[in-house]
């Protein structure tokens, strides 16, 4: 009986948490926002450094923020009851969000290379990040026709279910490593010379690798709800009601 009172006791409300986790998801577009605004000289679409800024408040806001609300749809209480087809509308559109902008910040990053003779797909970075829309792109169809089709059967969805599931945290997890190693490869490229080195780390460097701590804490706090047993739709192993 001493033992039982202990799960509740750690088991916090999932809405404060959520709360908690949209204020820093706007803290991590606030700050990618800010470090290409003040440091690298905002915004433009003329092929200059200024198109290239848009990369990464694009990739920051479509790949973790949005992304990381979207998966979160079905821990939000409201969503266990009645009809999932609107929730599912939700998650959709919000993963169809999240792609669009994903797709905006590469024709940023391949525009300005392509302006600047800068060669493309060159980089560890370029690799990871690419491969994470790609497969986002594969996982938004697949899911798209699974779930949100008429004709798949419940035993399809079923078996796809946890498939999808795996993916959509391993998407996530590719953006985060995307994103802190984009952060990095630019201050490399950005912190040469004199005062500014990177090994100096100025204020600069100070406020971006800042950033992309905040992409991780939001990201593991987005894969620890996910994980969490007691935040979990209840029906979420039984088959699809019927729509």
């Amino acid at each position: 009986r001493c033992h039982q009172p202990i799960p509740e006791m750690l088991d916090p409300p999932f809405l404060p948490f959520c709360a908690l986790l949209s204020v820093l998801g706007f803290v991590c577009v606030a700050f990618v926002s800010a470090w290409c605004q003040h440091w690298r000289g905002g915004f433009a679409w003329d092929g200059s450094t200024k198109t290239f800024n848009w990369h990464p408040v694009l990739m920051v806001t479509g790949m973790v923020v949005l992304y990381g609300a979207a998966a979160l749809v079905y821990r939000l209480p409201p969503s266990w009851r009645g009809p999932k087809l609107p929730w599912k509308v939700l998650h959709g559109a919000l993963t169809l969000a999240a792609f669009i902008l994903a797709v905006l910040g590469l024709v940023a990053v391949f525009y300005f290379h392509n302006a600047h003779g800068t060669p493309n797909m060159y980089s560890l970075h370029s690799w990871v990040g690419l491969a994470t829309v790609l497969l986002f792109s594969c996982q938004w169809l697949t899911g798209f026709s699974a779930f949100l089709l008429p004709w798949a059967p419940a035993w399809l969805r079923a078996l796809y279910k946890p498939v999808h599931i795996f993916f959509g945290s391993t998407i996530l997890m590719l953006s985060m490593a995307s994103c802190v190693s984009g952060i990095n490869e630019k201050l490399f490229f950005s912190l040469k010379n004199g005062t500014t080195e990177y090994k100096r780390l100025p204020a600069e460097a100070v406020f971006a690798n800042t950033l992309g701590v905040l992409i991780l804490l939001f990201g593991v706090l987005v894969l620890g709800a996910l994980a969490r047993p007691s935040w979990k739709r209840p029906d979420a192993d039984s088959p699809d009601s019927r729509q």
